[in-house]
């Protein structure tokens, strides 16, 4: 049964949601006061949980096998992995806290192979869900809410006292501090290196906040991510690590499928390819670059998505602005969404073609852009254009919006241009089975043109890919320049690549359909709400195949995965735990107040702070708490200038108890930065 949030029915318990709004603090007195009570609240809190837990798992530990109950009742709240210095060998001492401990003491009932720091310990099948669209039903079209004027209003107000102010300093340091803008002024003949008026943003601005970016990190960025902790003098311009670290909850990696871990039967293969092939592949694809591998995982990547035929790239960002200037050149047309990521801006800008663009994610937009081109023709001549390309994304990284497949599939087969999609963000994580947008709308594969994705936020690797008909990918192979003379992906990622993509999809072996009997009663008992069922296609289904297991003859032979991933049991769960933690935390931060954009199935979760300041105390007050959450925030020029947000980027490694953590923290320091509706 799904989450009472998931399905909007009403919870029979006490909820986080329906407690009376606290007085906003109005003083910086009182808010740092605020501040105080709610920290101390939560040190108290943990420390009455942590005295009967004798559960440890630390960072040195060397048994990968974990018993323990569940951790999804999210009744506990508590610390986590606060500071601590650092001792020989690279590894820390670290005490028990909520983090990197179960809330309930280990039992018999459940063997975990992971270890709970990494990919959360959760077994209560109330909190899954499936990430679908029923065909034949309304696509819900999202509403961005406005915020108040008074919001907008401080917003302008602070960037003109930023621009002023900013401005003075640079006049009067260029006379009287001439060493600090040396770099901004003509110097013995040298024209400026840089521009005063381009450097401004960064200097006055970003430079402030320049703390919550780039926060240097290590060990596994699974559930939780460990934090170098550093400290500035001459604000932000130069750092020095204080040899502590902080574990925090981890709501800012693309991990979407929590596959970036350590240990596990992924992990085991990448050491497995290790042996057998080395480091690097030390060459390119068009020179001797070419493995095995590389020729198995495209065959792989074109059966997961239903397609012909792929090819693959050592970067996703090169995947995009390499293979658009292969596909359209001058006189063709491109229309493209005005969000599209800036990958898919280099590579037009780069092409030569004439691009247009439509709003975000508006069909009627769309068509009345394309009923122009058509009736018009090429500037001055008139002449048609040669051929046109719509460009769009599956799910948008800043927005957290689906693109509407079914309904530009349909303007597709009436005006007839080629669709280019690109499935950086929704591949793998988003539909029943992982096959990213096309399978969340249960759209035909072969309606698609253009597949483009990346390796990077569902699979633990890196890389992408572009995949067609083989007509196409034959015509593109030699022309993709991120492909044919970048270096090759290493022989360690292709394996990562395989063995997630095998996971999610089952391998076709007996103990795959008797895993799916299974899956399939309990899919049953969890959709039985849902009317138009028998619209969706399976693997059985002409036309998505690609649907079933991959075949043996697709992965290499030395390959040995676990059973639970062999079957995709361990699949299929990552994907209904991605599906309920997004839909929960999405409906949960608009209960509370905030104003979220994107769909409530996106794993990408905005939620708008709009005045710039609000950003970096967000994310500062968020990392202080008892139980550190690193988040990640957002600013011009990556959104529009009042428009700054935090992102949240859920994982199927959390569990309940992460995401009404998450919740809380928000619900707090929510109300003392004044971000609630």
């Amino acid at each position: 049964m799904s989450s009472p949030i998931a399905v909007r029915n009403p919870s029979p318990t006490a909820s986080i949601f329906n407690h009376k709004s606290q007085q906003k603090p109005r003083l910086a007195a009182q808010y740092l006061q605020a501040v105080s009570q709610a920290d101390s609240l939560r040190r108290s809190s943990a420390a009455s949980v942590m005295t009967g837990s004798t559960a440890t798992a630390t960072l040195t530990d060397k048994d990968s096998s974990i018993t323990a109950s569940t951790l999804v009742d999210g009744e506990s709240t508590g610390g986590g992995g606060r500071r601590s210095g650092a001792t020989t060998h690279g590894h820390w001492d670290e005490k028990p806290s909520l983090l990197n401990t179960p809330t309930v003491a280990p039992n018999s009932t459940q063997v975990f192979q992971t270890k709970h720091v990494e990919f959360g310990h959760c077994a209560d099948e109330r909190f899954r869900h499936i990430s679908q669209h029923i065909p034949g039903t309304v696509f819900p079209h999202h509403n961005e809410d406005d915020p108040p004027y008074y919001i907008l209003l401080s917003t302008y107000i602070s960037y003109v006292i930023l621009i002023c102010i900013g401005h003075v300093r640079d006049f009067f340091g260029k006379k009287l501090r001439t060493r600090e803008y040396r770099h901004l002024m003509p110097n013995n003949g040298y024209a400026a290196l840089n521009s005063d008026f381009d450097s401004f943003y960064t200097r006055r601005l970003k430079l402030r906040i320049d703390d919550c970016f780039s926060r240097p990190v290590t060990l596994v960025p699974g559930r939780t991510i460990v934090l170098l902790d550093r400290v500035s003098n001459d604000h932000n311009k130069h750092y020095e690590f204080t040899r502590t670290h902080t574990r925090a909850l981890n709501v800012s990696s693309y991990n979407y499928l929590g596959f970036a871990q350590a240990t596990g039967g992924c992990a085991d293969a990448v050491e497995d390819g290790l042996k057998r092939y080395g480091l690097s592949a030390l060459a390119s694809r068009a020179e001797g670059g070419t493995l095995d591998l590389h020729l198995q995982a495209e065959a792989l990547v074109a059966r997961f998505l239903g397609q012909e035929d792929s090819i693959i790239a050592s970067m996703g960002f090169a995947t995009n602005s390499a293979t658009l200037p292969a596909l359209v050149g001058k006189h063709c047309l491109v229309i493209s969404d005005e969000y599209n990521h800036a990958s898919i801006r280099v590579g037009l800008r780069l092409s030569g073609a004439m691009v247009r663009t439509c709003k975000h994610n508006d069909v009627k937009d769309l068509e009345r852009v394309l009923r122009e081109a058509i009736s018009q023709g090429q500037p001055r001549t008139h002449r048609p254009w040669k051929k046109i390309l719509v460009v769009v994304e599956g799910l948008y990284s800043m927005e957290g919006s689906l693109a509407n497949i079914p309904a530009i599939v349909a303007l597709k087969k009436r005006y007839k241009f080629y669709l280019y999609v690109d499935e950086a963000h929704s591949i793998g994580g988003m539909g029943p089975q992982g096959r990213g947008v096309l399978n969340y709308f249960h759209v035909d594969p072969k309606d698609v043109d253009i597949m483009m994705g990346t390796f990077t936020k569902s699979f633990g690797a890196s890389g992408g890919y572009i995949a067609g008909s083989k007509a196409l990918i034959s015509a593109l192979r030699p022309r993709v320049q991120g492909s044919s003379y970048a270096e090759a992906i290493t022989p360690a990622v292709l394996t990562q690549i395989v063995a997630s993509m095998g996971s999610i999809m089952g391998i076709d072996c007996p103990e795959y359909y008797q895993s799916l009997v299974i899956a399939k009663s309990k899919e049953k008992s969890r959709l039985r709400v849902l009317e138009g069922l028998e619209r969706v296609p399976t693997a059985e289904t002409k036309g998505f195949e690609h649907l079933g297991p991959a075949p043996q003859h697709l992965l290499p032979h030395w390959l040995t995965l676990p059973r639970e991933l062999r079957d995709g049991s361990e699949g299929r769960e990552r994907l209904h735990r991605l599906a309920f933690n997004a839909r929960y935390l999405s409906r949960g931060l608009a209960k509370l107040g905030f104003i979220v954009f994107g769909h409530e199935d996106s794993p990408i979760i905005p939620m708008l702070t709009f005045n710039p300041g609000k950003m970096p105390l967000f994310s500062r007050m968020m990392t202080e708490r008892k139980v550190p959450i690193v988040v990640v925030i957002v600013g011009y020029p990556a959104v529009p200038l009042v428009a700054s947000r935090i992102r949240f980027c859920l994982s199927a490694s959390h569990t309940k108890w992460d995401v009404d953590e998450l919740l809380k923290a928000c619900d707090e320091i929510g109300t003392v930065l004044d971000l609630k509706r």
